[in-house]
C-alpha cells in the first residue's frame, strides 16, 4: 500500500468511534481471506492477540474492554519480544566466549614474557 493511501485511510479511520473501526477491521478481515495476496502475521503472539480479541468481541462485550484488552495484550508481546531478544544477546555473546576467534593465518602469536624464578633458598644455613 503507498504511503498516501495509508495515510488518507488513517485519517478517516481517527474520526471514528471503536466499534465502527472494528467493524471496519472485520471487513478488512473478509478482503484479506478472499483476496490475500499476503500471508497474515504469522508470530504465535500475533495469533493469541487476534484470537483474544476476536473472542472478546464474540462474547459482544464493550469496545473498551475489548481495547483495553487488545493493548494489555500488545504491551505483553512487546515485552515478550524484548526479553527473547535480551536471551538471545547472551546466547550469542556466550557463544562468542566458548568459540574464540582464532586469528587469521600470518598474525604472529603474542609470547607470554618470561616470569623470573623466585630466589633458591640458601642450604646450609647461609
Amino acid at each position: 500500500m503507498n504511503d498516501l493511501l495509508r495515510q488518507r485511510i488513517l485519517r478517516r479511520m481517527e474520526s471514528l468511534p471503536d466499534d465502527r473501526a472494528y467493524q471496519i477491521l472485520d471487513f478488512i478481515e473478509f478482503l484479506e481471506s478472499k483476496y490475500a495476496e499476503r500471508a497474515a502475521p504469522t508470530g504465535i503472539l500475533a495469533k493469541i492477540t487476534d484470537t483474544v480479541e476476536d473472542t472478546i468481541r464474540a462474547a459482544k462485550l464493550p469496545v473498551s474492554a475489548i481495547s483495553g484488552t487488545a493493548s494489555a495484550v500488545d504491551t505483553a508481546s512487546r515485552i515478550m519480544r524484548g526479553l527473547a531478544a535480551a536471551g538471545q544477546a547472551v546466547v550469542d555473546e556466550a557463544m562468542k566466549a566458548a568459540n574464540p576467534v582464532p586469528p587469521p593465518p600470518g598474525t604472529p602469536t603474542p609470547v607470554a614474557p618470561a616470569t623470573p624464578e623466585p630466589p633458591k633458598p640458601a642450604v646450609g644455613g647461609q
